[in-house]
């Protein structure tokens, strides 16, 4: 792994855990829950199924709340895609670290159900 590649997963990996200590104490303690994983970019799988190749994050599992379906054996996970948000930025630290945030908060609103509306309505975006 580079020093470009390391630097960009640590500054993600911060700006989540700084969200994360943000957040009110409910969607907190259901937050810390969700682990993070940092990929480069969508995997081949996920282009295979249709997914665009600029996507920046996603949520897969099941949400908060719901019982257990076959169809999501796995844990709920969000990915955050760092080379794509990295470009959404187009280089710059301050856009790449909202960028990371932002979308953070769009896949957790997904493990919690919310919408982007109830996400802006809590503050959230």
């Amino acid at each position: 792994m580079d020093a470009t590649t390391k630097c960009l997963i640590r500054t993600a990996e911060e700006e989540v855990r700084n969200t994360l200590q943000s957040l009110p104490e409910e969607l907190h303690r259901h937050a810390s829950n969700v682990p993070v994983i940092y990929e480069a970019a969508p995997s081949q799988a996920l282009l295979e199924e249709g997914w665009e190749q600029d996507l920046l994050g996603m949520f897969s599992g099941n949400p908060l709340g719901a019982s257990l379906d076959a169809q999501f054996p796995a844990p709920p996970q969000i990915l955050l895609f760092y080379e794509n948000l990295w470009g959404m930025a187009e280089g710059d630290e301050e856009v790449y670290r909202e960028e990371v945030r932002i979308t953070y908060l769009h896949e957790l609103g997904h493990y919690l159900g919310l919408d982007e509306d109830e996400l802006d309505e809590r503050g959230l975006l």
